[in-house]
């Protein structure tokens, strides 16, 4: 900043700071008006899924998670049934949790033995049917 030696530049100096406080000041103000709005819940969430369903393996995720879940639970089902045995539904919740875990993490391995399970059995029928 230059020397000021003169009322006049003491005065264009301080309306010139003025002028930039305020124009930092309302600056500041509408950053902390979009912080604000940013972190309100209902935009939090919405900016959240909109990055899920952005993700190119989203839809594949939550089917294996969901092929996971579903495996786990029915396999609680057939141990468990409808025992009362505290032991044997210990096991079942356990079994489940570890199901589940497998089968969300390795999807790939699963869905390639279904479907030789599947081929083999649609293969023989129509072996089968050849034979008739």
């Amino acid at each position: 900043m230059k020397k000021i030696t003169s009322v006049a530049e003491l005065k264009n100096a301080i309306h010139i700071l003025e002028e930039e406080r305020t124009v930092k000041e309302q600056a500041m103000k509408e950053q902390f008006f979009l912080t604000y709005e940013s972190f309100k819940p209902a935009k939090l969430l919405g900016s959240t899924l909109k990055e899920m369903i952005a993700s190119p393996y989203f839809v594949e995720n939550v089917i294996d998670t969901g092929i996971g879940l579903a495996t786990g639970y029915l396999s609680r089902k057939i141990v468990v049934g409808a025992s009362s045995n505290i032991i044997r539904r210990f096991l079942g919740y356990a079994m489940q949790a570890g199901v589940t875990n497998f089968v969300s993490k390795h999807p790939g391995t699963i869905k390639s033995v279904g479907q030789t399970i599947f081929n083999n059995i649609f293969r023989k029928k129509d072996v089968d049917s050849d034979k008739s």
